[in-house]
């Protein structure tokens, strides 16, 4: 849970601000008239471009975080005249401003001489929010490594024809992450660019169960010796990771495919289904040390890798139809964090922001910015602050909004 109690007072904004603090703003006020400057120095002057101050940066991000609750296309949207307008927030900064800030809008302006990596743009400030989720939050014993869902609006896909489909440019990295599957947070993310060649790029996407290894790993960077219980899916599970993993005080849990997943040294016979017919609920199992690999049957074998649980505690796996079949504790524990991650997709995937940049990096930032605001919405929920106003997830990002533009008073409220 939470690390520090928040005040019944407490606002969106000093939730968000846990993550997003004054000085990563303030931050991005100075890379930006610092790249604006550079800009003009090279292209010529623009008469029309003053100095942004971190007042306007706030507004800047309000626009763009409003987005992600009226799902409106483009941004501009709400100086239109159309149904996404919004006349209550489009009166605080005119839409010319908005475009210049969000031309030169930068989060690092220049790259150093030592940088090689392709996010040096953003980088400083995935850091940064990192920091903010390891002090925030403590998570719980178990955890999910996966990618989340941050595809197009659904209402979007649905109404676009196939030529806007196909101008649409494909996002050029996966996002990861580590979540804890009792809340919800996130605690790690972890971006890979699909992009250029070498160790990082396209590759290792030769070699997909190498390079998903290595996003794991990159993951569980701060989870070695917590006892911390990680959950899989079948592109990251494999032998030769897990015991790699237990080494570090990690322990897993995870579902195999002979089809995506490395199964190097599992046995055989294990991987095969046998061929006299089976009833369901049967399982087999086979064991290596503390590794266990099972085989369950439930209208198709379904196999497991795990050294976090005991194969010999039983467990059940309820259906609405079928009532109670029986199954190893490791499966009926899989398939309850999992189904958790599942909800969490449908409630909070809806609210990532809808703004698409061309950049990479500034597409990384939203996304960021969207992981940010629903984090500091799960705080808000297991905060007293909660019990006192409960507002909905769309309500927090509209008070969220209205308190970066300065339309909401975040004073100790009556």
């Amino acid at each position: 849970g939470p690390t520090r109690k928040m005040p019944l007072t407490a606002s969106a904004m000093d939730f968000f601000q846990l993550f997003v603090p004054d000085n990563v703003l303030k931050n991005m006020v100075v890379q930006t008239n610092m790249y604006a400057k550079k800009y003009q120095e090279r292209f010529g002057s623009d008469e029309a471009w003053i100095d942004v101050t971190l007042t306007e940066m706030k507004a800047f991000l309000g626009y763009v975080i409003s987005t992600s609750i009226h799902h409106c296309e483009s941004v501009l949207s709400i100086w239109s005249s159309g149904f996404y307008s919004n006349k209550s927030i489009a009166l605080i900064m005119t839409q010319s401003r908005f475009e210049k800030i969000l031309k030169y809008f930068h989060v690092v302006a220049f790259r150093s001489s030592q940088t090689t990596h392709s996010l040096y743009k953003i980088q400083p400030f995935l850091d940064s929010l990192q920091n903010g989720f390891d002090s925030a939050f403590r998570p719980s014993q178990a955890q999910v490594l996966h990618e989340p869902l941050i595809d197009e609006d659904p209402v979007f896909i649905a109404t676009c024809t196939e030529r806007e489909l196909r101008k649409r440019k494909k996002r050029k990295f996966s996002l990861w992450v580590r979540q804890c599957s009792s809340t919800g947070f996130i605690c790690q993310i972890y971006v890979h660019l699909r992009e250029g060649s070498g160790a990082d790029g396209l590759d290792a996407l030769k070699n997909k169960p190498q390079l998903h290894s290595m996003v794991a790993k990159n993951l569980c960077q701060n989870a070695s010796g917590k006892n911390y219980i990680i959950f899989t899916g079948p592109s990251i599970t494999s032998l030769n990771l897990f015991e790699e993993f237990e080494k570090q005080g990690i322990y897993c849990c995870g579902l195999l495919s002979a089809r995506k997943s490395d199964c190097t040294g599992l046995p055989p016979s294990m991987l095969n289904n046998p061929e006299t017919p089976q009833s369901r609920g049967q399982y087999r199992i086979r064991m290596k040390g503390n590794m266990s690999l099972i085989c369950w049957y439930n209208k198709g074998h379904f196999r497991f890798l795990t050294n976090a649980y005991s194969p010999v505690q039983q467990g059940v796996i309820i259906k609405r139809k079928s009532g109670e079949i029986p199954c190893p504790l490791a499966v009926e524990a899989f398939a309850a964090h999992l189904s958790y991650i599942c909800k969490y997709d449908d409630k909070y995937s809806k609210y990532f922001i809808s703004h698409k940049p061309n950049k990479t990096w500034q597409q990384v930032f939203w996304f960021a910015i969207s992981i940010a605001i629903n984090n500091a919405y799960i705080l808000y929920k297991m905060s007293d602050a909660y019990h006192v106003t409960r507002y909905s997830r769309a309500q927090f990002g509209e008070r969220l909004v209205k308190e970066l533009l300065g339309l909401e008073d975040t004073s100790p409220s009556h």
